[in-house]
């Protein structure tokens, strides 16, 4: 028999290492693998962390990290902006009320004034036109006043109040029915501004 007569078998053809499996895989549509391919696998940096080989992360994934960090560190500085805003308007708000508190402090004496000027007018007076000019020129201030937030403390017969009251005189009387002393008399005119006491009222109470 000669050698031709024999029969030769396939010989099974595997990859040598994991490389040529994945370059296999990633062979062209016209199933060329050259050699450079197979280095250029080979040669791809792997990651080994406690010997185990790590492979390298999804650009697409750290870019989505990256993106989601910088945004929420944009948020926080918009939130950090957003309170600093707060935080300046309302002491600029407190600010000018305070100025505002002081113009209004300075003006109480011209309203005392006229106060008393009107007190010590007789019914003959009264009617004459200097009075009426001075009272026209009370009630314009006052009401000006009035509507940017200044509240005259002025009633009589009213429970004492220790915050908008200053008791300098006492009468005998009965005072409230639960037995608290009443103004019997206001002296001297108190007023608050937007809630706040500029001036408590000088008062003579009773009971």
């Amino acid at each position: 028999m000669s050698f031709s007569d024999e029969t030769v078998p396939n010989e099974e053809v595997t990859p040598e290492s994991e490389s040529e499996v994945t370059a296999a895989a990633d062979l062209g549509t016209d199933g060329t693998w050259t050699e450079a391919d197979a280095a250029a696998v080979a040669a791809a940096p792997r990651d080994v962390v406690d010997g185990e080989v790590v492979e390298p992360l999804d650009p697409l994934v750290v870019l989505a990290s990256e993106r989601d960090e910088y945004l929420l560190a944009l948020q926080r500085t918009q939130a950090d902006f957003e309170n600093y805003r707060k935080r300046i308007q309302r002491m600029q708000d407190e600010q000018s009320a305070r100025s505002t508190s002081v113009l209004i402090g300075k003006l109480l004496p011209i309203l005392d004034t006229l106060d008393l000027a009107l007190a010590h007018q007789t019914e003959a007076s009264a009617g004459n036109e200097d009075a009426k000019a001075l009272a026209a020129s009370r009630s314009m201030l006052l009401d000006t006043l009035s509507k940017e937030g200044l509240e005259r403390v002025d009633v009589a017969g009213v429970v004492f109040d220790p915050e908008i009251h200053d008791a300098v005189a006492k009468v005998d009387g009965e005072g409230s029915a639960a037995g608290e002393p009443v103004i019997d008399e206001v002296l001297r005119s108190g007023y608050r501004w937007q809630g706040r006491v500029l001036r408590p009222a000088m008062v003579r109470v009773r009971g």
